[in-house]
């Protein structure tokens, strides 16, 4: 299952749509905070996840992953897409950072290097 959290709803349905295509299931959530407290938690193979949402931000959810000892791999999607943010998420681990709106091509490379071809 890929995890989706995002709390702008067209952004979450065209990923979701995106990643059922490609023959994963999905999970949606609008933030960060319904996702930790989901029971798909412990089911996801990556998570696909906004920088800037209300409450929790993307980072702040990687950090509390993080010290959960939760190692999901995380796709990072961002209409700002600084540098320094780039820098800060990937040395924690991120596997991609991903300006709005992405490329879905872009999307599906990363995904596929992450968690391989769907079954």
């Amino acid at each position: 299952m890929i995890a989706i959290i995002d709390d702008d709803e067209s952004v979450r349905t065209a990923t979701a749509s995106l990643v059922r295509s490609l023959g994963f299931a999905t999970g949606t959530f609008a933030g960060a905070e319904e996702f930790l407290s989901s029971p798909l938690l412990g089911e996801a193979a990556c998570i696909i996840t906004d920088v800037q949402m209300p409450g929790m931000s993307g980072i702040e959810m990687q950090s509390a992953l993080r010290r959960r000892g939760v190692a999901t791999p995380l796709i990072f999607i961002t209409a700002f897409p600084e540098e320094r943010l780039r820098r800060q998420v990937t040395e924690a681990g991120a596997v991609a950072f991903l300006a709005k709106p992405f490329d879905g091509t872009e999307m599906i490379e990363w995904l596929e290097r992450t968690v391989g071809p769907a079954l």
